[in-house]
């Protein structure tokens, strides 16, 4: 594998992700799904936010003692006292990164910190070689910086990693870019940045205008080669970068990109059920490659095609993400070939059934209810009325 062609896949659903209101997890709850993200193959897993509450740091210990392979990072601001705490709470982590940063654009600049940009820089840069003093791999955030002017977003970046920084996030904190603003901003830091190829440029992206996965891509286009994201695109606000769609996205474009991650995409559809599950976040039925409907075909013109070859109305094979085959969904909107699938799916010989009779009583059926089960069917087929 070419390693310029690799992206690194950086979860952070224990950390972004638990700050939906309700969705707080139990450090019990966060080892296990650390395990299954560690199982699903991402690199890195942002364990938590060691100095904000008690539980966040025992969670960032409890989590470094579980799991072996992936880097495990903590967050903090850029102030010392956060970096040394979160540097203990890494103590017994294999693979350990501190994540430290702060605001790039002028707005957070005047007034999130009431300072100024030479001042923000100083503080980058001492929060960095402080960093680099408890671990090696050190990421700095550039917060904002969807909105961040690109000149000064580049002397940031120059000065970040020339203090050490291994890793440099370039957040849309906001969800305000579009996509090909977010690729230029990329594509300006590679080529304004003389020391940019002594570390890897990262995409953090928000979806506030639904565009979080689309930035992200075109990020990695732009020569991003780490992308942080949530299962289910779970977040604050409208939600950060969902993991299962760059990973497809990636996968099912493989020859276009050039680029791959070491993500095993069967484990998607059970890691993203456990999630939702101890988040108690539900996800909605239409979400891409998780959602409940994304291989559930209810028109009769695309059942009637997906019967014929998958592909027509298919892109990824639901197998591919860990479904064991798609839905036919028996509804008013249904054509025949559907209805005989489901038939010969229960074991009929639909060579000994008048299928045109059947038919007509499953449309007036299909008339009051919303979907036709298996019982529905079998009624039909034997005139005789379900039972309720």
């Amino acid at each position: 594998m070419d390693d310029k062609n690799r992206v690194y896949i950086f979860d952070t659903t224990l950390r972004d992700g638990e700050q939906v209101p309700g969705c707080q997890l139990t450090t019990k709850e966060k080892i296990e799904i650390a395990r299954e993200l560690e199982a699903l193959g991402v690199d890195v897993i942002e364990a938590g936010f060691p100095i904000s509450s008690p539980g966040d740091f025992q969670s960032v210990v409890a989590i470094s003692q579980a799991v072996s392979a992936p880097v495990i990072c903590a967050l903090t601001r850029a102030n010392r006292k956060d970096i040394e705490v979160a540097a203990e709470a890494l103590k017994q982590a294999k693979r350990p990164r501190i994540h430290t940063g702060i605001g790039s654009s002028d707005m957070h600049i005047k007034y999130k910190f009431n300072s100024t940009r030479e001042q923000i820089l100083e503080r980058a840069v001492d929060a960095v070689q402080y960093a680099r003093k408890f671990v090696d791999d050190v990421e700095f955030y550039a917060e904002d910086a969807g909105r961040a002017d690109d000149a000064y977003l580049a002397q940031m970046v120059e000065a970040v990693i020339a203090a050490g920084a291994t890793v440099v996030n370039i957040p849309d904190t906001n969800g305000y870019c579009l996509p090909e603003q977010y690729g230029a901003k990329i594509k300006y830091l590679k080529d304004h940045v003389p020391n940019v190829e002594q570390a890897i440029l990262s995409v953090h992206c928000h979806n506030d205008l639904g565009l979080a996965t689309a930035n992200a891509i075109a990020g990695l286009k732009n020569g991003a080669r780490q992308a942080e994201c949530t299962i289910n695109g779970i977040g604050e606000r409208a939600g950060n970068t969902s993991l299962e769609e760059v990973a497809m996205v990636l996968r099912t474009h493989q020859a276009t990109l050039g680029l791959t991650t070491g993500i095993d995409p069967k484990k998607f559809y059970a890691i993203s059920g456990m999630v939702s599950d101890m988040m108690r976040m539900p996800v909605q039925p239409n979400k891409a490659i998780v959602g409940r409907n994304a291989f559930s075909h209810s028109s009769g013109i695309h059942q009637d095609g997906v019967l014929k070859h998958r592909e027509n109305y298919e892109i990824i094979n639901p197998e591919d993400v860990g479904l064991a085959s798609n839905s036919i969904i028996l509804t008013a909107r249904s054509g025949r070939h559907a209805l005989r699938h489901h038939l010969l799916r229960l074991g009929y010989d639909v060579q000994k059934i008048d299928m045109d009779e059947v038919y007509e009583r499953f449309l007036m059926m299909a008339d009051e209810k919303k979907e036709i089960g298996d019982e529905e069917l079998r009624s039909l087929v034997s005139g005789k009325p379900a039972r309720a």
